[in-house]
């Protein structure tokens, strides 16, 4: 009894305990949601973090680096985010702070945080204000590069802030509280930079006549300068005509801008006097004399449209005058509404306002600035040329010497030789005639003191190959006809007469020639279209003298190769225009019947010559459309270097003995700002000619 006993005292002392210490959880867990007071001087900043990490229920050590005393005090209870919030503060002013972790805070130096913050936001700046994270900010109008100027003083300097270009963005570390008032200033300043369009419609002026002066009065005033070491992207303002409407569009920085280049507008659209005014248009790309034709078969074809039927036409030029052709003087046309000024390349127009205002929209739209063409033409020719010549001669006499007759026995062929051996028998005192080319080898007999060739043997093989390559370039405008001629001007006579006058017998001969271009031409007549094709009518001789006739009777025989034809090439592209693959082959054989058909021994009886010639000839061409100046400027560059890469290489090698050790060089290219410098260099005065040097 005695044991039951006790067991139930130890179960009623263990229930009693039980419920005592639940009763003394209870109160400690209503109060963890209480505020604390905080009352900590001169305390060392790990122990006060250690409290705070108790206090907050976060994992927070110290960087070893962090040394000092701290003093934290609230007058009154806070709660525990006041009271982390105040730590932080606290850090931050000694030149620490905390960064988090994967749920780990540490208390670093300030100028550590920058590399160990771990969170990185892209949207709104959001967190305590003394905690540094690192925020991305997407600019929609603003150049990143112009802002760092202006935020970089904002920024404290342990922190960063550096720019994206790629997708015109800021990365900025630094203090939520700080990011948050970046954010607004950053919002302040990414606005669009320009005002709207504005479309301003004209009553009386011509809107290509007013703009490039509303440019100017614009542009007058100084321009923002912009900061060492950055471009100037500073907005400027822009002012076009449009001519099928006749109206001015303006697109300014701001909308007093734009408002200045309205008031302009309208106060020079004004209404230009009585009707029918004379109006001079300067042209800028287009002939005045051919567009004075144009305008005035133009107007004569509207006005004939426009009459009524049975009714005279109105006299604004006659068909004559509109069909004629362009006159090559430098004096003004005449006949109707429009002349042309050729010294001034200018037109005059006598018409009232609308016609004259639908006159000009044609005219900006026809003296646009033409697209230009370089035509490279390629002229390659490569020739191979074999020979192969084998032959045996040979004579010799019968019978004794004392006879009257005797009898000769022999070959005598000139088959692949211009001479045989009894030419070279009888002739070879006198030297008149030689022995062929080759090798030869021959047996003499003597009589009588003279060696007589009996026995000769030629043989002969040659190869010949050639490689001609003619690059002809011809730069012309958009449906103009160049021509390039690159050769010789020979005399080809045409007749001569003599004049014997019988009464003082003297004689008045005279021969008449005729001189043609020989060598290589090329003509060619380019028409791009709208889809960047260029249709090219082309005409290519290659010509030269034959050799051995310079001096004949006649005058001398060429040799011609031509091509004439129209293609259609895309633009930068090859396209062969023909050419010629020829194969010669040409054999020639002597021998004694019967006899030079015996093998082997029959080659004693013969001779033999072979020849084989192979020409490829091939044209080819390539159209380069050029539109602007710039591309301009890179053709000719790229062919000036070529040309003085060239002069370079060529330069004499320097020699002591000889003082002239410098061949004439192109100076470098420039750019169009600064232009090339001209190889004709003047002499400085009172500076002898031998002391200046052209380098």
């Amino acid at each position: 009894m005695q044991t039951f006993a006790r067991f139930f005292i130890a179960l009623g002392a263990l229930l009693f305990l039980a419920a005592g210490a639940s009763q003394a959880q209870s109160p400690a867990a209503s109060r963890s949601d209480e505020p604390v007071t905080l009352n900590f001087v001169n305390a060392d900043i790990a122990e006060v973090a250690r409290t705070i990490a108790v206090i907050t229920g976060r994992s927070v050590v110290v960087d070893p680096r962090v040394r000092g005393t701290m003093t934290l005090n609230t007058d009154k209870p806070v709660s525990k985010a006041v009271a982390y919030n105040q730590f932080l503060a606290t850090l931050r002013l000694q030149g620490f702070t905390v960064v988090e972790a994967a749920g780990l805070y540490k208390v670093v130096p300030e100028a550590d945080a920058k590399l160990q913050a771990s969170r990185v936001n892209a949207g709104p700046v959001s967190g305590p204000g003394n905690q540094i994270v690192t925020q991305i900010f997407q600019l929609n109008y603003e150049t990143a590069n112009n802002l760092v100027p202006v935020l970089r003083p904002l920024i404290s300097p342990n922190n960063t802030i550096n720019v994206n270009p790629g997708n015109n963005s800021l990365v900025i570390t630094d203090y939520t509280d700080n990011l948050q008032r970046i954010a607004r200033i950053i919002a302040a300043l990414d606005v669009p930079s320009a005002s709207d369009l504005e479309i301003i419609v004209l009553k009386h002026a011509i809107a290509s006549d007013i703009v490039p002066l509303v440019t100017r009065l614009m542009e007058s005033g100084p321009a923002p300068a912009a900061a060492q070491g950055q471009a100037d992207t500073s907005f400027k303002t822009t002012i076009l005509a449009e001519p099928r409407s006749n109206t001015v569009i303006v697109r300014a920085a701001n909308l007093a801008r734009t408002a200045l280049a309205r008031a302009l507008v309208e106060r020079l659209d004004q209404p230009g006097g009585v009707s029918g005014a004379i109006h001079v248009v300067t042209l800028k790309n287009a002939d005045a004399t051919k567009l004075a034709i144009t305008l005035r078969a133009a107007l004569a074809g509207e006005a004939k449209t426009a009459a009524v039927p049975g009714s005279p036409a109105p006299a604004t030029g006659t068909s004559a005058s509109a069909s004629a052709a362009v006159a090559t003087s430098a004096q003004p046309s005449t006949g109707g509404q429009i002349q042309a000024d050729p010294a001034t390349n200018s037109l005059i127009i006598s018409a009232p306002e609308p016609q004259y205002r639908q006159l000009r929209a044609v005219i900006d739209q026809l003296d646009g600035r033409r697209a230009q063409v370089l035509v490279e033409s390629l002229i390659v020719e490569v020739n191979a040329d074999k020979a192969a010549q084998f032959g045996i001669q040979w004579q010799g006499a019968l019978g004794n010497n004392g006879s009257t007759n005797i009898g000769l026995l022999g070959t005598n062929f000139s088959t692949g030789s211009t001479t045989n051996i009894i030419d070279l028998a009888l002739n070879a005192a006198s030297g008149t005639v030689k022995p062929s080319v080759g090798g030869n080898i021959g047996v003499a007999h003597k009589t009588n003191g003279i060696y007589v060739l009996g026995f000769l043997a030629n043989f002969l093989q040659t190869n010949g190959d050639g490689n001609v390559l003619s690059t002809p370039n011809l730069l012309t405008l958009d449906n103009e006809e160049a021509k390039i001629v690159i050769g010789e001007n020979v005399p080809f006579v045409t007749g001569s007469y003599t004049n014997n006058n019988s009464a003082n017998g003297a004689v008045n001969p005279f021969t008449t020639v005729e001189r043609k271009d020989v060598g290589l031409t090329l003509r060619v007549k380019p028409q791009i279209s709208e889809s960047g094709t260029v249709k090219l009518t082309v005409f290519q001789e290659t010509s030269s003298v034959k050799s051995g006739t310079e001096t004949a009777a006649n005058g001398p025989t060429t040799t011609k190769r031509s091509i004439e034809s129209t293609v259609l090439v895309d633009d930068g592209a090859i396209v062969v225009l023909g050419g010629l693959l020829q194969d010669e082959y040409a054999g020639n054989e002597d021998k004694i019947p019967v006899v030079g058909d015996i093998p082997l021994l029959g080659n004693l009886f013969k001779s033999e010559s072979r020849s084989r010639k192979k020409t490829n000839l091939m044209v080819f061409l390539r159209p380069v459309v050029v539109r602007d100046a710039q591309a301009s400027d890179a053709l000719s560059l790229d062919r000036y270097e070529l040309m003085r890469t060239a002069q370079k290489n060529a330069q004499p090698v320097p020699s002591k003995v000889v003082s002239v050790n410098e061949a004439p060089l192109l100076p470098p290219a420039q750019t169009r700002s600064s232009p090339v410098q001209s190889p004709f260099q003047r002499v400085p005065p009172n500076q002898p000619f031998q002391s200046f040097s052209p380098n």
